[in-house]
């Protein structure tokens, strides 16, 4: 998965969209400010197209500013990042464009900070672990739009019927997971190490035994002693043993074990908020508590959890800095952006929004993301070179725990091209 809460998932129904324009009504006048929007598309059917949010939204932004529209063109995740890429090389960039990585064009000069924007108001709003990830060097960049932590779910049903315990440590993990497979339970433990999003299923692994993806100065940190032990842990036992499913975790992708989970097959998945909302709208009875931790941290190690975001970034265009904020401004308003995390069962990149969601959410699960989301650990989206390095991750982690592989070995392989990508920018 791209650093973004679907990725490929939404991609083939979002072709039929591909290049779509969503104008919202306005001002006849000739001399009105249209401003460019790409976005990626979130929905993965056209009934849930995103295009209904943003003919919503645009409308009623031009309907308090007159003088101004919007138009909004939306793309697959597969496709979003490459194009507006695209535009920017043919230094034709949109004034805006909502996707999965911002820092490659912050570190180029191209972007407005969110200083010049937005109210102190409305900057001073962002949840700090989401507005830490949108900045560099201390300066707001990405403005974070909607998010995820991650939560470990279990399948009620099939646990009591193997008489398991919900895990809280590693050791507890492996046992549920013998327990299930006793069971005849298909995947104990769904490990998606699979190229669509082998990044977040190993960052979940990594915090939960102290590690992560750079140090503590934030550089690179891959093959740290900690995140050796992880994935020596993860081949030993649970892909050894056979606790993982028929497919090697390496072309397990995060859909395919969703899928899996929604249809009764999988004991336990790491997985988010809509990934909840699915199993409880086909019945399901799922169980969702921290990623279980390993048991060779101290007592007074507290993991993190992990999270995700997607960004929102502004163009330097001349002439279109004004329209802009006043257009992101109306947009962040708690309706506006409470509106998109709902339709898409996510969460909202603001206290206000945020506490507004928690207070309506009767389900104490929803409420323990909301929770864990505010000192979550997200990717290291702020450094320019992390779209490259994630998808070296992407395409080569699921390697440490092939049966023959030397983990350390693989991690030092993919340490050095993230080196040598960081090197280059």
């Amino acid at each position: 998965m791209r650093p973004s809460l679907f990725g490929a998932s939404a991609s083939v129904a979002a072709l039929a969209l591909l290049g779509s324009l969503v104008t919202a009504c306005g001002s006849s006048d000739d001399d009105a400010t249209t401003l460019r929007l790409v976005a990626a598309e979130y929905g993965d059917s056209p009934a849930t197209s995103s295009k209904a949010y943003w003919d919503k939204v645009t409308t009623a932004f031009t309907a308090a500013h007159p003088g101004t529209k919007v138009e909004v063109t939306l793309y697959p995740w597969a496709d979003v990042d490459r194009e507006v890429t695209r535009m920017v090389g043919e230094n034709n960039p949109p004034d805006m464009a909502l996707m999965g990585a911002y820092s490659d064009f912050a570190a180029q000069g191209r972007l407005y900070s969110a200083g010049e924007l937005l109210s102190i108001k409305a900057e001073a709003n962002f949840l700090p672990p989401l507005s830490e990830a949108g900045s560099v060097d201390n300066t707001l960049y990405g403005l974070p739009f909607v998010a995820s932590s991650r939560l470990l779910f279990y399948n009620k049903d099939l646990f009591d019927k193997a008489g398991a315990r919900p895990p809280k440590t590693w050791t507890d993990l492996k046992e549920a997971a013998e327990e299930l497979k006793r069971e005849g339970v298909l995947y104990p433990y769904a490990l998606p190490l699979g190229p669509e999003e082998a990044h977040a299923e190993a960052l979940i692994w990594q915090l939960s035994n102290g590690g992560g993806y750079t140090d503590d100065s934030g550089l690179y940190d891959i093959a740290s002693e900690r995140n050796t032990e992880t994935f020596r842990w993860i081949k030993d036992n649970l892909v050894a043993p056979s606790l993982t499913g028929p497919i090697p975790p390496a072309q397990l992708n995060r859909q395919d074990a969703f899928d899996a989970f929604l249809r009764g097959q999988v004991g336990m998945v790491n997985g988010y908020p809509s990934l909840l909302h699915k199993a409880r709208a086909k019945g399901m009875k799922v169980g969702t508590l921290s990623m279980p931790v390993s048991d060779r941290l101290e007592d007074d190690e507290a993991p993190l959890s992990a999270g995700v975001a997607d960004w929102m970034m502004a163009f330097k265009r001349d002439g279109n800095r004004a329209p802009v904020g006043a257009f992101l401004e109306f947009l962040y308003e708690d309706k506006n952006l409470g509106d998109f995390a709902e339709r898409y069962h996510l969460l909202p990149s603001t206290v206000t929004a945020t506490q507004i969601s928690q207070d309506a959410a009767a389900d104490p699960s929803v409420e323990q993301f909301l929770t864990a989301l505010r000192t979550a650990q997200l990717y290291p989206v702020n450094e320019p070179s992390w779209l490259q390095v994630s998808n070296t991750i992407k395409r080569n982690i699921g390697k440490a725990v092939a049966p023959s592989a030397d983990p350390k070995a693989v991690l030092e392989n993919i340490a050095q091209q993230a080196r040598n990508v960081a090197e280059r920018k």
